[in-house]
């Protein structure tokens, strides 16, 4: 079945399941898409950081963060939280603030916020401080009768229980969802090209994005006039318009126009080059038709930590000696499959994984010391495994859409662990375009 073209474009070719989608829409309203965050750590009594649950509607994460900091007076930097959620959502998080009281807390009031405070804890909640999440997503406007999804829901569940699961892309949130060019950066920067970087982040257009937002990207491109730029992009594109400042003040300085953006934010074009390549590899293994869930020989495996989560950092390569023992592991949950998000130092896996890995890499014509990226070291990645296959076991009901007359909804439950995307579970049953999903 074929993919649409932004998927392909992100690395997504292909679908693990054979069943015809159910069509359908996400995100109508916030409600659809419900997450909860896993924490997995208790707070305490005491310490100088507060921590608070908040429970957000149609935020986003960074946005929140920022107006928070700036209703209590404080920098950003005394608000920790553990990972970004979704916007058009409503989310259940912890976070942190430093040296803060409950009471300055209660005289906080905004828009479709809830904070309360739970505790303290002696240090800050960090990126990463989560085991996972739980979601509750509704999908919409589906047109099937109710016997006609329910098999096919049926059926891709049935596919997904066999495999143990679904791949584990990255999701085009990864790379954008209206305009999917983050990885195009990432590999422009790779390839020691700041002045690409810079020149597709702020001038390529994508058809979905509004007509204004497009011819004024368009005139840049053409013309490279940043100062005419800066009177035609809309406010909202804050992060190309703070390059093209740079560009105007520093004629040429395409490195230096990434200064202006944070430095987690520099990273992920990088990342997201990465994330690209690891798609692929997935996809040019199950065309090859291995498993996702079983070793061969030449695999690297990783193992479960004590959180039973992937420990990336603990690998071992798998032979003929102890196949079948890995397999067992794999089997029982205490190992994963592996494939590179390729840096400087990735370990590489052999035999018939590694011809797979290293045609991909061959391919594109990188070597690992271009992710040094020697003018900008802040971008560099060394690289690590991420495992092949996401475990999810979804729970579904079928309902009649009361958004959408004659039409059905489905509403589904399920956990994913931390770092990976509610929408690469989604994409097997709905089959649709990614922005019917974002």
């Amino acid at each position: 079945m074929q993919v649409p073209e932004t998927e392909h474009m992100i690395g997504m070719e292909l679908y693990a399941t054979t069943a015809e989608g159910i069509g359908g829409i996400l995100r109508q309203e916030p409600e659809d898409f419900v997450v909860n965050e896993i924490s997995g750590w208790e707070v305490e009594d005491s310490g100088k950081h507060l921590i608070l649950e908040l429970i957000k509607k149609d935020w986003d994460t960074n946005h929140i963060i920022r107006d928070l900091s700036r209703a209590l007076g404080i920098s950003q930097k005394r608000i920790g939280f553990a990972g970004t959620k979704d916007k058009r959502a409503i989310t259940t998080q912890r976070i942190s603030i430093f040296d803060l009281s409950e009471e300055a807390v209660n005289k906080i009031h905004m828009k479709d916020v809830q904070l309360t405070p739970i505790g303290r804890y002696r240090r800050s909640v960090e990126l990463g401080d989560l085991l996972g999440n739980q979601f509750k997503i509704t999908m919409r406007d589906i047109s099937l009768e109710k016997d006609e999804l329910k098999n096919r829901m049926d059926i891709i569940t049935s596919e997904i229980n066999a495999m143990g699961g679904v791949p584990n892309f990255f999701g085009i949130q990864r790379f954008g969802a209206v305009r999917p060019v983050t990885h195009l950066v990432g590999e422009a920067l790779v390839r020691g090209s700041a002045e690409e970087a810079a020149m597709i982040y702020i001038a390529d257009s994508f058809k979905d994005e509004p007509e204004e937002t497009r011819i004024a990207r368009d005139e840049v491109k053409s013309s490279r006039d940043f100062g005419q730029g800066l009177k035609t992009f809309p406010p909202r594109l804050r992060y190309e318009r703070a390059m093209m400042h740079y560009l105007v003040e520093h004629p040429g300085d395409y490195k230096g126009s990434f200064s202006m953006l944070a430095e987690s934010m520099s990273r992920m074009f990088v990342h997201a080059f990465q994330s690209y390549i690891f798609n692929r590899i997935i996809c040019a293994r199950i065309q090859a038709g291995i498993p996702l869930n079983q070793a061969i020989e030449g695999d690297i495996v990783c193992f479960k930590n004590s959180d039973s989560l992937p420990d990336t950092s603990r690998t071992q390569r798998v032979n003929a000696v102890n196949l079948d023992g890995m397999n067992n592991l794999i089997k029982r949950g205490r190992a994963f499959v592996t494939a590179p998000l390729f840096g400087y130092e990735t370990e590489m896996a052999s035999g018939i994984p590694g011809e797979l890995e290293a045609a991909i890499i061959d391919e594109l014509k990188l070597q690992p010391e271009y992710f040094k990226l020697q003018e900008i070291p802040t971008m560099s990645s060394r690289g690590q495994r991420r495992e092949l296959l996401l475990n999810v076991q979804p729970q579904f009901q079928i309902q009649d859409d009361e958004l959408s007359y004659g039409k059905q909804k489905v509403m589904v439950d399920f956990s994913l662990p931390k770092g990976s995307y509610a929408t690469t579970v989604l994409r097997e049953y709905m089959k649709v375009e990614p922005l019917k999903m974002s």
